[in-house]
């Protein structure tokens, strides 16, 4: 896989260990990019292909997958299949009571969490998570989304009768019986570069290190699970890795009335299950609960099929080794805990904290055990034992570093000098801030040891405490991470200040005795829901059977199965070599050679291919667009850091990786000006790219009679936009096989086949006619795999010309971050001028687009950032954009490129507006709505007729639908009576101009009637394949012969082929669905003209005849089956605006920063949809991606601009634990769009736009507490301020003040009573 780091979840399988003790068979998830293949000796792997498949029968998972339209790309499902069928096999070993028939034991919320590790960009999660629900023995089953099973307002026992069969008594065998007798404990596997030892004993175990020492054995590795290299990469194998998971003493738990000792090779999730049992019956409720929160604190420790793996003392020695930002090291600290080790036959207990402190353990020094003591409050009377820990993290349930993690131990008692609370003793452990390794702050204990805690003791502690967390230098966001360190300190005291109430907005216990006796446990924390059950409403066309019917996408089952094949699924031809990419480090640099450190080139390498190799008649160049082209290869100067230096290329992908990594580059930086890093340098020496006139955005009305008639203005306000990941599943990818006569035949995941064609021939020098371009489907594009696609099948074809053998290249998921550009970032500028009642008048605004160091489609930017932008009436809009040439990779397409930073621009004037004036921003909105008149100016022709105006009843629905007034009116309160969360809510509109180009069809009917369609467009997971089937089976029916209103089974819409389906075009821009059925329906209009005489003909002599007779008869007529076309479309359809509105409502934590989105409801103008089904996901889907931007994801450089965020670790999508608790959707059927095709429109970007209302909500919700925080000080209320993007929590904490709890303490008694609301 192309994470190498457990982080995205699609390479999940089943792994299942037999027992023969106790004959019993364990079975878990694991990653398998990052499972050795030796560990797995003896174990049996289930994929999602062993639980069905299309000729076996698919099973029920992927079968509900499928019929919940959760698929889209598919490159995620397999692993969604595995992680849900795991959660159903575990479920069903337990002694949980017999479920209903046709349902698992497995709980609701327990079906959410099986997929928390999951990665899917494409879905929106929904209905992934609905399709895992409908297993569960407590769904309601009215509470499932929209699926292909049952009409909403059918009864319960009919809904369920339709769900797919799940029967628990006819499990797959996961362990097969033959597998039992073929078990053999004791192994030396020996490959001959590597060996693999697997000793059961200590003392076996010490004989192997000593014997690998005497025989000089560098590399000596002790594994339990491996999981390790997926934080710290080792490409490179050792020479003899030491298996320690059979030493009886590692894999032991032992518990008593003192402590709870666990083994070092016990997996994480063994430990959690341990500590959640909550030792011996003896024990107190406050000593079992702290054992029950421990677990619950591991069980947001990374994801469900890590956890599963990977080993508690692997942990805690890399925290020691490695400095690894480890939780478990960090709570194990707060309450005392021991480490056992040996070293050199030495035998040692030490506590915790002098174990993470000594230097790093070598390889000889094993960790035998980690002892966590039981905490009994001492004789004193009414002593209480409390402990809590906490994360900060960017996903609540894990899969996620933290920012800060911390756990807190203290022993209270009541004051004999007060009615307070005395602080007996308190441990303080911190980790994960920036630091070597998790730390106490003993001067923190040493000072609340024996004191009465109150607001001035709380006080001294913050100061205490901030002393003691000192994140290192470099380290991100350093005071975000210290204000944590005081926000949890708070949190775990405050509440025995005044004990007759707590932190009742943050849900914390109202009585010490509570605290050190709830029952926090994993159970219980897994008994809450991720989401709340969500509306969809749809209202399917019946006007073009099948046209308009909510069918399943077509392959969906095929890809939950895993049969369905991309690129990398295409079995290797014979002599295939592997590709990979050498990238520069410098923005700009000369490059005098790519050479290894070895006189030697490393394993398995065959060549390295540069642009020296490009053949003579050739060109050097890897991607064009009609605005220009980008290089392939870096020639003697590279211009950007992560532009492509050269191709390695070797007889595996591994060893390609290992050797591209390995490789050195001697750059030469004399006499070179300096590179362009900034949009600021960039106007400085006048370095842009040119915007053709007619994509320049044209001024609208006099800019200087509106600012005049203005009566305020706003001068040279400021905002920046950051880039944006695309984050598909599947990475680049590319396979090219020389063949004859000089020809090429490349399988590429790319968006335009049709300019990959033509690059490949331009690269190699060779007619286009000589490269055929194939692409089946692709795993996720958003514009990536679109101009970014073009050179990794060149390079491919390019290496495969000049060796003669195949050769295909899968990105690893770092070199794609680093090499593929993404969204582009900006600056602006903005003036505008406004009445008192806040209707604007005028607009100004300067736009400075980094477009990196070549055009690609950057020329298209202004009219897109404009199209986003006139969404509102802005009496008199001038514009000054340009595009800077710098020397960063050249920015690409991703979805929606340029609207919705325009969208995102025009409601950041909005709310400078209404706050400008203290008048609410819905009142701003409403003044600058556009009257069709005022929509036809800005946006002429697009706009089309009055009737298709949705959007101002849309925008009143949504208000109506959301209970959106009387929602603000409960945010109010909320705020009111809550000091540390704080709600917000916004409703926002969307307008997003869409444009159909040329696009070519073929439809072709075979002998025995089924049908064959061909389309420009190209399968990314957007449904296009079925509304192209649909329109196919609808356009044909039209023969209005028996059996042709029942077509749709019998077609087939096949792969991209450039030599027999030209002019393809680009699969982009939200309208390629819909102009590619258009084409077929032309088609079909043909065959229909032709089929038509004969069909008269026929019934005269036959009466009614069938479409097979039809078909066959025309055949022997010889009449043409085979229609092709080129759909253009005029200048009354090309054009149309799309139309939304959607109401966001959030909590922000204030403490943390958090944002939690509560609800969304969405209200999208549809048309008249092609399919209900399929649009419903890509709305949905894009709202989620659009959440990415706006709220999480940081695509970070350093000062040359390379990526640093450039794995799972450090790039963070949403996940079904960061999306909306509550996502409702209508499709609105409007139905006034005559000009479109059968009245539809397109639905693939636009909803992106609307998902700038959850930043808007967070940012209302900050203004409340920006409110208070002054209200404390007695200050001004400081509402104007900018929220960036993304609103990560850094960036929210810090606007709502990263000293809160400081002033908190140190404001008057008055502010604090408000507490106890």
């Amino acid at each position: 896989m192309s994470t190498i780091a457990g982080g995205c979840g699609a390479c999940v399988v089943l792994l299942s260990k037999y027992d023969p003790v106790h004959d019993k068979v364990e079975d878990y998830t694991v990653n398998s990019c990052l499972t050795l293949l030796f560990s797995i000796h003896g174990c049996s792997i289930t994929t999602t292909e062993g639980l069905g498949s299309q000729k076996e029968g698919f099973h029920s998972i992927h079968q509900r997958l499928a019929g919940f339209h959760a698929s889209q790309c598919g490159f995620c499902t397999p692993g969604m299949c595995v992680s849900l069928f795991s959660a159903l096999v575990n479920a069903e070993k337990s002694d949980r009571e017999e479920s209903p028939p046709g349902f698992s034991k497995l709980k609701v919320s327990e079906a959410e969490k099986a997929i928390a590790g999951n990665l899917c960009r494409c879905t929106g999660y929904r209905p992934i998570a609905d399709a895992c629900k409908s297993f569960a023995g407590d769904v309601d089953i009215e509470d499932l989304g929209f699926n292909t099973y049952w009409q909403k307002e059918e009864g319960k026992e009919l809904k369920v009768s339709r769900l797919p069969v799940y029967d628990s008594s006819c499990q797959i065998s996961t362990f097969p019986d033959f597998l039992k007798s073929e078990l053999k404990l004791r192994m030396l596997l020996d490959s001959g570069k590597y060996s693999w030892h697997t000793p059961v004993s200590i003392e076996e175990l010490q004989n192997k290190l000593e014997l690998s020492e005497a025989n000089y054995v560098n590399r000596v590795k002790l594994v339990v699970s491996n999981t390790g290299t997926g934080y710290y990469k080792e490409l490179e194998g050792y020479d003899t890795y030491i298996d320690l998971r059979y030493i009886p003493e590692l894999s032991m738990v032992k518990r008593d009335s003192e402590s709870v000792q666990i083994g070092a090779a016990v997996s994480i999730s063994k430990a959690i299950v341990t500590l959640d049992e909550g030792g011996e019956d003896r024990l107190s409720e406050g000593s079992v609960a702290m054992l029950k929160k421990i677990a619950a604190h591991f069980e947001k420790i990374a994801s469900g099929s890590i956890r599963n793996s990977a080993s508690i003392g692997g942990n805690l020695v890399m925290a020691q080794r490695s400095g690894f930002p480890s939780d478990i090291a960090t709570v194990l600290l707060a309450v005392d805990s021991s480490v056992e080790i040996i070293r050199c036959s030495k035998r040692e207990t030490i506590k915790l904290e002098e174990f993470l402190v000594r230097p790093p353990l070598d390889s000889k020094s094993i960790v035998v055990s980690v002892k966590i003591p039981i905490w009994e409050p001492s004789s004193k009377s009414n002593c209480k034992v409390m402990f809590d820990s906490y994360r900060a993290a960017p996903r609540p349930l894990g899969n996620a570093l933290a920012y800060l993690n911390a756990a807190f131990l203290a022993e209270v008692s009541p004051s004999k000098s007060s009615d307070g609370i005395t602080v007996n003793k308190i441990h303080l452990a911190f980790g994960a801030y920036g630091t070597r390794h998790a730390v106490r702050a003993r001067k923190a204990e040493e000072f609340l040891a024996g004191r009465d805690i109150d607001h001035e003791s709380l006080r001294k502690t913050m100061n205490l405490v901030r002393a003691a967390v000192v994140p290192e230098n470099g380290i991100s966001h350093p005071s975000y991470r210290i204000s944590l360190a005081e926000a949890f300190v708070f949190e775990f005291l405050h509440s025995l200040v005044e004990p007759n109430f707590g932190f009742t907005s943050l849900g914390l216990d109202q009585y010490i005795s509570s605290q050190s006796t709830t029952n926090c446990s994993v159970n219980e924390y897994n008994k809450k829901p991720l989401l709340l059950p969500a509306k969809q409403v749809i209202v399917p066309g019946t006007e073009y059977h099948p046209v308009g019917k909510p069918i399943g996408k077509t392959g969906a089952a095929l890809q939950a199965s895993g049969e369905a094949t991309y690129v990398d699924d295409i079995p290797s031809p014979k002599d295939c070599l592997h590709g990979a990419f050498v990238y520069s480090t410098k923005p700009l640099a000369r490059v005098n050679c790519v050479r290894y450190e070895s006189e030697s080139h490393p394993d398995g390498v065959v060549s390295i291919v540069s642009y020296k190799d490009i053949p003579h008649g050739g060109k050097n160049v890897g991607a064009q667009t009609i605005f220009g082209q980008d290089l392939l290869f870096a020639d003697d100067l590279t211009r950007s850091a992560g532009e492509r230096i050269a191709l390695v290329v070797a007889d595996t992908q591994r060893h390609a990786d290992i050797a591209a990594t390995k490789a050195v580059v001697d750059y030469d930086l004399e006499n070179l000006e300096p590179p362009i890093l900034t949009v600021e340098q960039a106007v400085e020496r006048c370095s842009f790219f040119e915007i053709p006139p007619f994509l320049c955005p044209k001024p609208v009305g006099d800019f200087a009679k509106g600012m005049a008639e203005a009566d305020q203005k706003i001068l040279s306000a400021k905002i920046r936009l950051p880039s944006q990941y695309y984050f598909y599943m599947e990475t680049q990818t590319a396979l090219a096989i020389p063949d004859e006569d000089n020809c090429m035949v490349v399988y590429s995941s790319a968006q335009v086949p049709e300019f990959t064609q033509s690059v490949i021939a331009r690269c190699l020098g060779v007619p286009e006619n000589n490269i055929r371009v194939l692409t089946r489907r692709v795993g996720g594009g958003f514009g990536g795999k679109a101009i970014k696609a073009m050179p990794v099948a060149s390079a491919c074809a390019l290496a495969a010309y000049k060796l003669r053998r195949p050769v295909r290249m899968y990105l690893n998921r770092k070199t794609d971050m680093i090499t593929t550009g993404g969204r582009h970032p900006m600056k602006i500028t903005y003036s505008v001028g406004f009445k008192l009642n806040g209707k604007i008048t005028a607009l100004h605004l300067e736009i400075l687009v980094n477009a990196g160091i070549s055009e690609d489609i950057s020329p298209i930017m202004p009219a897109n950032i404009v199209n986003g932008l006139k969404k509102y009436d802005w009496g008199a809009l001038s514009l000054d954009i340009k595009l800077c040439k710098t020397n960063h990779t050249s920015k690409s397409a991703m979805r929606a490129p340029g609207e919705v930073q325009g969208t995102f621009i025009a409601e950041v004037v909005i709310e400078h507006v209404a706050s400008a004036l203290s008048i609410d921003v819905d009142v701003v909105r409403d003044q600058n709505f556009h009257t069709f008149d005022s929509l036809t100016l800005f946006c002429q022709a697009a706009a089309g007729e009055p009737s298709e105006y949705t959007l101002r009843s849309i925008w009143d629905k949504i208000a109506s639908s959301s209970s959106f007034n009387h929602r603000k009116e409960m945010v109010k309160q909320f705020n009111k009576t809550n000091i540390w969360r704080k709600k917000g809510i916004s409703r926002l509109p969307a307008v997003h101009g869409v444009s159909l180009r040329p696009t070519p069809g073929k439809v072709s009917i075979l002998r025995d009637g089924s049908i064959a369609v061909e389309v420009g467009g190209i399968e990314l997971g957007q449904g296009l394949w079925t509304k192209v089937k649909q329109m196919a089976a609808f356009g044909l029916s039209m023969i209005n012969c028996t059996g042709s209103n029942e077509l749709l089974d019998k077609v087939r819409v096949i792969q991209a082929d450039t030599l027999s389906m030209v002019q393809g075009g680009f699969t982009a821009g939200s309208t390629t669905s819909e102009s590619s059925c258009e084409a077929v329906r032309i088609c079909c209009n043909t065959l229909v003209e032709r089929l038509t005489p004969l069909k008269e003909s026929l019934q005269e002599k036959m009466g009614s005849i069938n479409w097979e007779t039809l078909i066959f008869q025309a055949g022997i007529q010889a009449v043409n089956l085979s229609a092709s076309t080129l759909y253009k479309p005029d200048m009354t359809s090309m054009q149309y605006l799309n139309y939304g509105a959607v109401v966001s409502e959030v909590e922000v934590n204030l403490l943390t920063g958090e944002t939690t989105i509560l609800r969304s409801d969405i209200i999208y103008d549809c048309g008249q949809s092609l399919n209900p089904a399929v649009d419903l996901g890509q709305i949905e889907g894009a709202f989620v991606q659009g959440i990415g931007f706006f709220m999480q994801e940081e695509y970070l450089s350093d000062p040359d601009g390379l990526v640093v965020s450039d794995s799972t670790w450090t790039y963070k999508i949403p996940t079904i634990d960061t999306i909306p608790k509550q996502l409702n959707v209508e499709i609105l059927n409007s139905g006034h769009h005559k000009n479109r095709v059968l009245s539809s429109k397109a639905s693939g970007e636009p909803p992106l736009l609307l998902a700038a209302s959850v930043h808007c909500a967070t940012r209302a919700a900050i203004k409340e507490a920006r409110r208070q925080l002054a209200s404390w000080s007695g200050c001004a209320d400081d509402s104007l301020f900018q929220l960036p993007v993304p609103a990560t929590m850094p960036v929210v904490k810090e606007l709502c003040g990263l000293d809160i709890v400081e002033r908190y303490l140190s404001s008057s008694p008055a502010n604090k009573v408000t507490d106890k609301r």
